[in-house]
């Protein structure tokens, strides 16, 4: 039988039920939750994911039936958990209608491109949506940080990104752009439980070993980045991600209340 930690817990009737269902057993046998207060809360926001995740459904259906393209972007600083928060709102989702855009570096060809053309190649057809785990806005605040691009190409950016925006949302595409933000703190702490996870470890790059290094450098950046592009019609939300759990669902939350859809 499982240990817990000797903690004084005051259970109410509704934890106990809580704990008396499917989910709460699960949870209770879980390794990585030590007491039965954690527990408990998991029990909670699996049951709230559920719940968010049958309206996405419907918010989905929505958007196919009436043929609407939808955007939504995911930034944030590295091991902020924009692809765990993408995951959970894509993971009941019907697949033909929606896809994931992680864009690799650019080829040497997309490099003599107009910036924005690999992205605008993505944008949703009709009843459609896309994830962005980063976006255009790498320009914004990854490249200058990292020195990917010039001086010239981060200030024509910044000109250029807020019209074309404009043009997508004129012609009727609903943009959602979220950041996940998390104390320098919390960044260290996920990237040393990163390093110890044989099975998460492969997800690391140079940008993560240098984003505490760096990190002061992409607060100016970042600080630029919502000061001049969070617009009346493609507004910033930020998401509180320390806790990912909360973030996850703040995000959801946040996207089914934007998208106009009725059941």
């Amino acid at each position: 039988m499982k240990n817990f930690k000797d903690k004084k817990t005051d259970l109410s009737n509704q934890d106990i039920l809580l704990l008396n269902t499917k989910n709460g057993y699960l949870n209770l046998l879980r390794p990585n939750v030590p007491d039965l207060r954690k527990a408990i809360l998991f029990t909670k926001y699996e049951n709230k994911l559920n719940d968010l995740q049958i309206e996405l459904l419907s918010m989905q259906k929505w958007i196919v039936k009436n043929e609407k393209r939808v955007i939504v972007i995911t930034e944030g600083r590295d091991l902020a958990g924009k692809g765990g928060a993408i995951r959970r709102m894509s993971e009941h989702l019907n697949p033909r209608q929606y896809r994931i855009v992680a864009l690799p570096k650019p080829t040497d060809t997309e490099k003599k491109q107009w910036y924005f053309e690999r992205y605008v190649s993505n944008i949703p057809e009709p009843g459609k949506i896309v994830f962005y785990n980063r976006s255009w806005y790498n320009r914004a605040v990854l490249e200058p940080v990292n020195g990917f691009c010039t001086k010239e190409e981060y200030e024509r950016f910044m000109k250029e990104v807020i019209q074309f925006e404009k043009m997508l949302s004129d012609d009727g595409i609903i943009i959602i752009k979220l950041y996940f933000s998390i104390t320098k703190e919390e960044q260290a702490n996920r990237l040393r439980k990163t390093k110890k996870n044989p099975l998460k470890k492969w997800k690391l790059s140079p940008l993560d070993e240098s984003a505490q290094r760096l990190w002061d450098e992409y607060t100016v950046y970042k600080e630029k980045m919502f000061t001049h592009t969070n617009t009346d019609n493609c507004p910033w939300t930020i998401i509180h991600a320390n806790k990912k759990t909360d973030a996850r669902i703040e995000a959801i939350e946040h996207v089914l209340n934007v998208i106009p859809y009725s059941t």
